[in-house]
């Protein structure tokens, strides 16, 4: 179980970021050094060194995302011209890509990032460049909103590239370009002119993921326990009904890949902090601000709690908590995870992903006077944080091309390095880990600077 330090704060953690940032720089400058684009984008590190995995081309707007992000948290002009420069050159295809469920990771983490940088005049204000971002956005919330199926209760959720009768947690994560391609007054057309809520699909795939990948202890199968997370929800393309639970990259359908919790864990907290821009005539016709928000929460709660019991005493998870090898390290959450083990490997990725859930949860619990569940969830994921921000996780090797090493990929299919000498994968890193570190302590950076609040919602034109 986690031990939360009650006494951090964010301006605590400022040193650590700070060098955080002194690595980055010369992560990026390693990678954009020995990078070109026909290598395809870079996914994780071989001994090392960045290189391409053929399955989605998913990564792409976390490397030219985390430039923006390095300018963003330094100033440093070169990083910014640099994240542009390739935004504009090599995104465009993501924005139109029909057969991913990746939008929110590829395309907000780049045109949403440039926009933000414009709205909030860290960047010079542009009328054109400007309308290009938002066409970007639109255009990304709407083809993402279009991989739809439909279930036998009328509801439905965006299918992941396994096809139609796949849900993904993962994909919860992506609601944010809906989420922006709605404020921006955008919707998706169909034929004959039929006109689809983007809104409407966002909470319609919130409900569906709740209500199928995320369980709530409430006896749905015998393996139902409160918090734990479905990587898959598999439905008969027949008639929409639900069939059962799968998982593509954790140990099996019954247990949880924590990666894929963390996507829940950073999901809903960031769809909760969007309903705050919306009006209660808005959300009206889904049932009520009280109903949608109270949806998004108990999934979001339950995730972090599951987590916050089942991970190790420093807030790193080992890459699933039903992971076979798991038995020969005993109660490995009554101590910090061990990277070097010879059994199981972590995955500091997801506890990236993670303590951005928990900070942000936290923070919009304390907003509205529960100050103790608030307060547990924001010092929970600070203390995380402070973990990936030291030894053995931010990377201290100049040659090395990564940022956060022990992180994993695929476990099953075998795609990370095992060192010689070494029994399971560890000491790499991949490019949604790196991405996420820089972006939560971008997040906690500027709360303990007292800057805007780090998001791609609340921002006006």
């Amino acid at each position: 179980m986690i031990e939360i330090n009650q006494e951090l704060s964010p301006q605590d953690l400022l040193p650590a970021i700070q060098q955080m940032w002194q690595v980055s720089e010369t992560c990026l400058d390693a990678l954009e050094g020995s990078w070109s684009p026909d290598q395809g984008s870079p996914v994780f590190t071989i001994q090392g060194k960045y290189t391409a995995q053929g399955w989605t081309e998913w990564t792409q707007g976390f490397q030219f995302g985390s430039l923006l992000l390095q300018y963003d948290a330094t100033g440093e002009e070169r990083f910014l011209e640099l994240g542009r420069a390739r935004t504009n050159e090599l995104m465009a295809p993501h924005v139109s890509h029909i057969g991913v469920h990746d939008h929110g990771f590829n395309n907000v983490s780049t045109y949403g990032a440039l926009r933000r940088l414009m709205l909030e005049g860290k960047i010079p204000r542009d009328a054109q460049a400007l309308l290009f971002y938002e066409m970007a956005l639109k255009t990304s919330g709407a083809v993402q909103a279009s991989r739809w199926s439909t279930t036998h209760d009328g509801s439905g959720y965006i299918y992941s590239f396994n096809g139609p009768h796949s849900l993904f947690c993962d994909t919860i994560r992506s609601l944010r370009s809906l989420a922006i391609a709605h404020l921006l007054g955008h919707r998706l057309m169909g034929e004959n002119d039929e006109a689809f809520s983007l809104l409407d699909r966002l909470i319609q795939h919130a409900r569906t993921t709740a209500r199928y990948n995320v369980y709530f202890g409430e006896g749905r199968d015998i393996y139902d326990v409160r918090g734990r997370v479905a990587h898959e929800s598999i439905f008969n393309r027949n008639d929409g009904r639900y069939r059962c639970p799968s998982s593509q990259q954790g140990y099996s359908p019954f247990t949880t890949w924590t990666r894929g919790a963390a996507w829940i864990i950073a999901g809903y907290p960031e769809q909760l902090e969007f309903l705050d821009q919306l009006s209660d005539a808005e959300l009206e016709p889904f049932g009520g601000r009280s109903d949608v928000t109270e949806m998004m929460l108990s999934a979001a709660r339950a995730a972090c709690d599951y987590y916050l019991s089942e991970t190790p005493t420093d807030g790193i998870p080992y890459w699933d908590t039903g992971a076979p090898g798991l038995g020969a390290l005993g109660d490995y959450r009554d101590r910090p995870a061990d990277p070097f083990n010879d059994h199981e490997s972590v995955d500091s990725s997801a506890a990236a992903i993670a303590c951005q859930g928990l900070i942000r949860l936290g923070r919009w619990l304390n907003a509205r006077g529960e100050d103790e569940a608030g307060t547990r969830y924001f010092q929970a994921g600070l203390t995380v944080l402070k973990s990936l921000l030291a030894s053995p996780y931010l990377n201290d090797d100049p040659e090395h091309q990564g940022l956060l090493l022990h992180s994993v990929y695929h476990r099953p299919r075998g795609w990370d390095h095992i060192p010689e000498g070494r029994q399971v994968p560890c000491g790499e890193a991949c490019m949604w880990g790196d991405y996420h570190l820089r972006e939560v302590a971008f997040l906690v950076q500027r709360l303990a600077e007292n800057q805007p609040y780090y998001t791609f919602f609340g921002t006006t034109a």
